[in-house]
């Protein structure tokens, strides 16, 4: 089974044609994804200069015509994808050859890059968007997308391969669900996690079997590792709680059990926003678009309203004062985050303005004895500046007596854990704030759809005399 896509290459703004040409073959053939260049066949071209030959033929459609190029389109790729395990690299390959001769019938140059990057092997099919002999552009006509793909299912028929089935719409898979991406930190944790899991002596033996992994290894204050294609080291203690050096010595030790990081799935809404389809056609949306919204609004809808039940919110009332409660918490939170945040600035700035006055005290009791000589100024200026600025600032706080710095570093520690402690709180509060303002503009926006469809009824009313 191949699927296929059919892409016409512009050229970028800024750059010449002969640059764009060479980035895009270039990439298809990346000695990395084609097996060192084993995986790139051409035809009327050779896959050395094929950049430069497409140029040529440029060139001669220019001299032979004389027309030049009136759009930015300066080549063609076409991208067949084949199912895992389906195909080797070698023959998708020759299918991807022939699927290009076919659909250019030998008239237009071209390379086939077969990729072996990924688990799916595909192909890079590129051809010039000039003809061989340099009389005719290539037409890129309607529906030539699907004629792609109708002779790559002939081919792939012809080699004993499986095609795509056309589907009724209500069969067809809505989304393609991929496997989570693995990040850098979880892979390096995974690694230790093995390491630990096996019969290890020592932390220096954990060093060397991480770098046996393929691990650099920088020792240090704080020990850190970068792997392959890595830019920056990981220090241990980044990883999370279980994989500091402290923690990973007293596992070796045997004093204490690792226990793996788990991960934490990011949560999902409960509910997303309603879609306000009368603004949308406004703006131009047509009727497919309103009957999606329908859909979505109707769903979403009906999740608000299990939404309202679980909360037990059984009138806007009720809602508007959940809404307000849920904001001033947020609110209250947030500032008492921000204030301890303004705190923490000021002792390290007030800090640091102490410590330099106390540095700078016998600098500037020399200078005042020195009757405030210039020259003494000059030669120490630095000391004498930073002496000035921090009692500018004890005046502007009216400080009379200098808190120690003790005293300072414990009020700070104290601080910053009760605003790391706050956080979780703080986040709690702002998602249930979310949600709540989320559901009450649905409401909201649902009966106001409600009253524009409701049909106006006109009464009668007869008099007598």
């Amino acid at each position: 089974m191949a699927a296929t896509r059919l892409i016409a290459l512009h050229k970028n703004k800024g750059k010449s044609v002969a640059a764009c040409l060479k980035s895009r073959t270039d990439y298809a053939k990346n000695p990395d994804k084609t097996n060192r260049g084993e995986l790139v066949s051409s035809y009327e071209c050779s896959p050395l200069t094929a950049d430069e030959e497409f140029m040529l033929s440029k060139r001669q459609y220019e001299l032979s015509t004389g027309r030049r190029q009136k759009n930015d389109v300066i080549a063609y790729q076409i991208r067949q994808s084949f199912r895992p395990g389906e195909i080797t690299a070698e023959e998708a390959n020759k299918v991807g050859y022939e699927l290009a001769m076919r659909f250019t019938k030998g008239k237009y140059a071209f390379i086939v890059a077969t990729h072996t990057d990924r688990e799916h092997i595909h192909n890079h099919i590129i051809y010039n968007s000039t003809a061989l002999d340099g009389t005719r552009k290539f037409r890129n006509f309607l529906l030539s997308g699907l004629a792609v793909q109708r002779v790559s299912d002939l081919i792939c028929l012809e080699h004993q391969l499986s095609v795509i089935e056309i589907k009724p719409y209500r069969e067809r898979q809505k989304r393609t669900l991929y496997p989570p991406k693995e990040s850098k930190r979880d892979r390096l944790c995974s690694v230790i996690d093995n390491i630990l899991s096996e019969k290890t002596k020592d932390y220096e033996d954990f060093l060397q079997r991480l770098e046996q992994q393929g691990y650099e290894v920088k020792r240090g204050k704080y020990t850190s590792v970068k792997g392959a294609r890595q830019k920056r080291f990981i220090r241990f203690r980044t990883l999370g709680a279980g994989y500091s050096e402290e923690e990973l010595k007293a596992v070796l030790a045997g004093e204490a059990e690792h226990r793996p990081r788990q991960k934490s799935l990011a949560p999902e809404q409960k509910f997303q926003m309603l879609v306000d389809i009368q603004a949308k056609l406004a703006e131009g949306k047509g009727a497919g678009f309103a009957h999606w919204a329908k859909q979505h609004n109707l769903k979403e809808m009906s999740r608000t309203l299990i939404f309202l039940q679980e909360n037990k919110i059984g009138s806007i009332e009720e809602m508007q004062g959940r809404v307000d409660a849920a904001t001033a918490r947020y609110h209250e939170l947030g500032d008492s985050i921000k204030a301890s945040e303004k705190r923490l600035t000021e002792i390290a700035v007030l800090k640091a303005h102490i410590i330099n006055y106390a540095k700078t005290r016998p600098v500037y009791d020399a200078y005042r004895k020195a009757g405030y000589s210039k020259r003494f100024l000059e030669a120490h200026r630095t000391e004498i500046t930073l002496h000035k600025a921090a009692k500018a600032a004890f005046d502007e706080a009216n400080l009379k007596k200098l808190p120690k710095v003790k005293e300072l570093d414990a009020e700070y520690s104290k601080l910053l854990t009760e605003k790391k402690a706050s956080y979780p709180d703080y986040r709690k509060a702002k998602e249930e704030m979310q949600e709540l303002l989320r559901a009450k503009r649905n409401v909201e926006l649902f009966f106001a759809e409600e009253k524009k469809n409701i049909p106006k009824t006109h009464s009668r009313y007869t008099m007598t005399a």
